[in-house]
């Protein structure tokens, strides 16, 4: 994944959410350090209170066996009546008691210690022993009313009491050194404790920072190298370096710029190829203008010349335009009187047309009669041959009938002859009378035509007689415009002069512009 294809917007939001993560994690890892700390003190300040509770219970015993020991003494010493007495063994018996409770509270603490109990139920047994033999001494020795049984009963007893308050001694020195003990392993475990989340608190610390530091130069380094492609691309165009091109690969807005400067870049080369091929054609157009308006000016000279010539020619062409409307008017008449001669002769040629088709009309009914007059030839010549065939049959008798019927057919024949003669004859009539009718129709075609033709003559010519009159009055009007254009020719001459100082000018500017321009390298 290309990081230039993130929007600077995403990439600061992945930087601030990298950072934000990194923050959380190294406060979570405080977190859980000063929980875990937490944690251990807790247990530490249980385990310091267990301590602090056996030692109170083993210096409770040591103090409760010594008062003991001095109860028993004053039993003997100040229970010289049975109420005294009574109260002081009591009291040592109390205080046995208080002693084994204080015993039995240290030997269920001791395990919590990891100490052995051993000693304890030694201590225990012993003194239960002691306190036994104590009360059967003085209950088998001692004598209210005998001072000597006191003495008695304290030898019997002198000297056991130095193995319990020893055994209780040894023990209250095994708790204070369990106790120094623990807590300089407390100690050494709160310091290793302390340093184990420093140094875990401290390599968070670093891999945030460190993870922040790279994403961050990674950020920064992809928004800064193309905006510093940006500069160099924006300083080698304001050199006037068009030619450099950066390849882009990204899409956010650095990728963004930078095609944007390409696409300047390159409409920038375009602008400056156009201007610099525009300074050339306006420096050659000069030149060229410069040319001509010194060409106009002899030119100009030489049209004010000819403009005199033609005001002379024009006024003998006013003369011939008026001398041809003349001639065209006498012309105009000729051509209407033909027009009337030839309408005439169409009238006439209409008529022949007419006529021929009249004859036609009758031919043809000939045509008709003749081929009736063929048909009873034909029919006749029919019937006199069955005649003929039928006298013949009738012999002798039929021999004059023949004769007549074969006189019949003769004349028959001939008749059909004569018929067809004729009717060929009358063809060849009505043929000719039907080229004669077509040369006619087409004479009087002709005639239309020329009638027509005499008539748009007479029209064209009446267009050209008003043609002229139109003609000589543009004359007149052209020799006024004529004078006119002498004036202006010779305005023209002063505004070519004028030109000629301008395309100088233009031609110093495009000079000028061409300098400028040919400090962009654009190939």
């Amino acid at each position: 994944m290309h990081l230039n294809n993130w929007r600077i917007g995403t990439r600061l939001g992945v930087l601030a959410a990298i950072l934000l993560l990194a923050t959380i994690f190294v406060g979570v890892r405080g977190w859980v350090s000063l929980s875990s700390s937490f944690e251990r003190n807790s247990i530490s300040m249980q385990q310091a209170a267990t301590v602090q509770h056996a030692i109170d219970a083993a210096r409770s015993a040591q103090v409760q066996f010594k008062i003991q020991v001095q109860e028993w003494k004053d039993t003997l010493l100040r229970g010289k009546d049975p109420e005294a007495f009574a109260k002081y063994r009591q009291a040592f018996i109390d205080q046995g008691k208080a002693t084994q409770s204080n015993l039995g509270q240290l030997k269920t603490l001791l395990p919590q210690l990891n100490l052995t109990t051993d000693k304890v139920t030694q201590t225990q047994q012993q003194l239960a022993d002691l306190e036994t033999k104590y009360l059967r001494e003085l209950q088998q020795g001692y004598k209210s009313d005998d001072p000597s049984s006191v003495a008695r009963v304290d030898q019997a007893v002198k000297g056991m009491d130095r193995g319990p308050t020893k055994m209780i001694d040894d023990i209250v020195n095994d708790v204070h050194q369990a106790a120094e003990h623990f807590q300089e392993e407390e100690a050494s475990k709160a310091t290793q404790d302390f340093q184990s989340a420093r140094m875990t608190l401290l390599v968070s610390i670093v891999l945030a920072l460190l993870l922040g530091g790279i994403v961050t130069y990674w950020l920064v380094t992809s928004i800064i190298r193309p905006l510093q492609t940006a500069v160099t691309l924006a300083q080698t165009v304001a050199a006037g370096d068009l030619r450099s091109q950066v390849a882009i690969t990204g899409k956010d807005e650095t990728s963004q710029l930078l095609h944007a400067l390409n696409d300047m870049n390159g409409s920038l080369a375009k602008i400056v190829t156009d201007v610099r091929l525009g300074t050339d054609t306006i420096a050659t157009a000069s030149s060229e203008i410069a040319i001509g308006n010194q060409d106009l000016s002899s030119r100009t000279e030489e049209q004010a010349g000819s403009l005199e010539e033609t005001a002379a020619a024009m006024e003998q062409l006013t003369a011939t335009v008026r001398k041809n409307a003349d001639n065209t008017q006498q012309a105009n008449d000729l051509a209407a009187s033909a027009a009337g001669v030839a309408a005439r002769g169409g009238e006439m040629v209409v008529a022949v047309v007419e006529t021929m088709g009249a004859i036609e009309q009758s031919s043809n009914k000939i045509v008709d009669i003749i081929s009736v007059i063929d048909g009873i030839a034909f029919q006749t010549n029919i019937l006199a041959l069955n005649a003929a065939v039928e006298a013949a049959r009738a012999g002798e008798q039929g021999r004059g009938f023949a004769v007549v019927a074969s006189e019949v057919r003769s004349l028959a024949q001939r008749s059909a002859s004569a018929a067809k003669e004729i009717k060929e004859l009358i063809g060849d009539s009505v043929s000719k009378i039907n080229a004669g009718s077509s040369l006619v129709s087409g004479a009087g075609d002709t005639m239309q035509e020329i009638v027509r033709a005499v008539e748009q003559v007479a029209g064209i010519m009446d267009q050209i007689n008003r043609a002229n009159q139109e003609q000589s009055i543009g004359i007149d009007e052209v020799n006024r415009a004529v004078v006119q254009m002498d004036a202006v020719t010779q305005q023209n001459a002063a505004l070519v002069e004028q030109a000629a100082a301008a395309a100088e000018s233009l031609k110093d500017q495009a000079a000028r512009l061409t300098s400028t321009v040919s400090v962009f390298k654009v190939g």
